[in-house]
C-alpha cells in the first residue's frame, strides 16, 4: 500500500496572504489615508535616522569638526548638514505619498466617472459593479438604484406611448371611413387632409416619444454611402437634393452609429432643407478624428435670436406657422438628440446672402 503524499498549491499561500493584507486596509478614505500618512511617517523616520548615522560615521573625527561661529562642536557630527538632511528626506517622503496617496485614493473615483459616463450613453447597459471603499460603494449603489428608477420610468412612457397611439388611432380610422360617405367631393378633399395631417402630427410626436427611448443596436456603416442613397431617394421623389463631387469620389468612411437613427437625424436636416428652401445640397469632409456633415439650402434662414431655440421639442418659427409648410416642431429637436446621443453636435447657421447651414459633427472613434 503506497501512500501519495499531497501537495498544496504554492499560489494558495500566496493568495491567503495577499487575501489577509487586503482586509487589513482600511474601508474607507480616511482611514486609508491615515495608513498611508503613518507608514510614511515612520518609513522618512528609520531613513532619516539611517542616514544621518551613515553621515556620521563617514565623516572626519569629532577633534577635526570645524567650529561654527556660536556653537561649539558636538559628537555627533554638524548638526546643521544633519538637520536640513532630515528635512529633505522627510519632505521628499512626503511630497512621494502626496503623489502615491492621490492616485491610489483617486483610482475608484475615476473609474465610476468612466462608469458613470458610459451610463449616460447607454441607460440599458449592466449595473455598475461595487467595488472600492465605502464612500465608492454607497455612490455606486445610489446610481445603479438611480438607473433602475429611469428605467422603470421609460418602460412605463412606452407602455403610455403604445396605448395613446392605440387610443388616437382609432377615432381617426373611423373618421376616415365616414369621409367616403360625404356627398360633395370638396368637403371629402378638406376632411381628408385635416385628418392626414393630424395623423401625421400624432405619428411624428408619437415617434419622437417612442425613439427617446426605444434601444437600437450599434453597428458599423460607411457613412459615404448613407449619404448617397439619402440624395438617391430623395431624387427619386422628385426633390432638388445633390451631394457634391467630392464626397461622390471618396472612399468608405466608417462610423459606429444606430443606422436608423442617423438615417432619421440627416433625413429630417434634408426635409427642413426642401421644405423651406426648396433644394438641400450636402457635403462630407473629414477633419482629423471628426467627420462633419454640411446640408446647406437657399432659403429665407432662421433668425440669428432662434438658432438655438429652434433645436428644442415643439418649437417653430413664427414664419413657419402654415399649415402647408410649417411642421410639428420636432424634426431639428430629433436631429439634435440623435447627434448628441453619438457623442456630436447639431450647429445652425445663417449663411452670406441666404440659406441655412446645417453642420452635423461626429468623433470617429476606433
Amino acid at each position: 500500500m503506497s501512500l501519495t503524499a499531497t501537495h498544496p498549491h504554492p499560489a494558495l499561500p500566496m493568495q491567503r496572504l495577499g487575501a489577509a493584507l487586503a482586509r487589513c486596509v482600511p474601508d474607507s478614505l480616511f482611514g486609508r489615508l491615515a495608513l498611508l500618512l503613518v507608514a510614511v511617517a515612520l518609513a522618512s523616520h528609520v531613513l532619516a535616522l539611517s542616514l544621518m548615522f551613515e553621515f556620521r560615521h563617514m565623516g572626519p573625527p569629532p577633534t577635526q569638526l570645524p567650529h561654527h561661529a556660536g556653537m561649539p562642536p558636538g559628537p555627533h557630527g554638524p548638526p546643521l548638514e544633519g538637520m536640513l538632511m532630515d528635512i529633505a528626506v522627510r519632505l521628499s517622503a512626503v511630497l512621494l505619498a502626496a503623489w502615491v496617496g492621490a492616485r491610489w485614493l483617486a483610482a475608484p473615483i475615476r473609474q465610476l466617472a468612466e462608469s458613470t459616463r458610459d451610463l449616460a450613453q447607454n441607460i440599458h447597459r449592466a449595473p455598475i459593479a461595487e467595488q472600492g471603499t465605502r464612500e465608492c460603494r454607497e455612490a455606486t449603489h445610489v446610481i445603479n438604484q438611480l438607473q433602475q428608477h429611469i428605467r422603470a420610468q421609460l418602460a412605463e412612457r412606452d407602455q403610455f406611448v403604445a396605448a395613446v397611439s392605440h387610443d388616437l388611432r382609432t377615432p381617426l380610422t373611423r373618421l376616415k371611413l365616414r369621409t367616403q360617405s360625404l356627398q360633395s367631393d370638396a368637403e371629402r378633399q378638406r376632411f381628408g387632409r385635416d385628418i392626414t395631417e393630424m395623423d401625421s402630427m400624432i405619428r411624428v410626436t408619437l415617434d419622437y416619444l417612442r425613439g427617446a427611448a426605444d434601444p437600437e443596436p450599434w453597428v458599423e456603416l460607411d457613412l459615404v454611402s448613407l449619404l448617397q442613397s439619402q440624395v438617391h431617394d430623395n431624387q427619386d421623389c422628385g426633390f432638388a437634393v445633390n451631394l457634391q463631387g467630392a464626397a461622390n469620389g471618396m472612399a468608405p468612411l466608417p462610423l459606429r452609429a444606430q443606422l436608423s437613427a442617423l438615417r432619421r437625424c440627416i433625413a429630417n436636416l434634408v426635409d427642413n432643407a426642401v421644405r423651406y428652401g426648396g433644394s438641400a445640397e450636402l457635403s462630407l469632409s473629414r477633419e482629423a478624428d471628426t467627420v462633419c456633415i454640411r446640408i446647406t439650402d437657399n432659403g429665407p434662414g432662421i433668425p440669428e435670436a432662434e438658432l438655438s431655440q429652434v433645436l428644442l421639442p415643439f418649437y417653430r418659427v413664427e414664419a413657419s406657422r402654415n399649415r402647408h409648410t410649417g411642421g410639428v416642431g420636432l424634426g431639428l429637436a430629433t436631429a439634435h438628440d440623435i447627434a448628441r446621443m453619438h457623442g456630436g453636435s447639431l450647429v445652425l447657421s445663417n449663411r452670406e446672402g441666404c440659406g441655412l447651414l446645417a453642420e452635423l459633427r461626429f468623433p470617429l472613434r476606433a
